[in-house]
């Protein structure tokens, strides 16, 4: 078990994300994976799934009703991070602010730490 120092969910994440699980049926056991993998232009780029709960490794944080599950590795870049959700039409979609970030992209995707 991990906690909101290593990754926070914000309220509008919360929500948006509380409303897929719901649609896929995956409320009561469900969770959002976030791992950090190799590309983009800055060299380190965000990815996010939703799966049926955590693998044996990894650290499970409870944050705003969201269960979030990242691997030891993925959980050296993302910690202090949190995440947000806008409905903004251009640059709309989950959203990561990273403290560990160095340098981010202009595109928002990918960054390096």
């Amino acid at each position: 078990m991990g906690s909101e120092k290593l990754i926070r969910v914000m309220p509008g994440a919360s929500q948006r994300l509380l409303g897929l699980l719901t649609r896929q049926g995956r409320l009561e056991h469900g969770a959002l994976r976030i791992a950090v993998v190799g590309g983009g232009c800055s060299g380190l780029q965000y990815k996010m799934d939703l799966v049926d709960g955590p693998m044996p490794r990894d650290i499970l944080v409870l944050s705003a009703g969201v269960r979030v599950v990242v691997d030891p590795k993925s959980a050296l870049f993302v910690s202090g991070s949190e995440l947000d959700y806008s409905d903004d039409l251009q640059q709309g979609g989950f959203k990561v602010k990273n403290p560990n970030a160095v340098v981010t992209c202009s595109c928002g995707e990918s960054f390096s730490a």
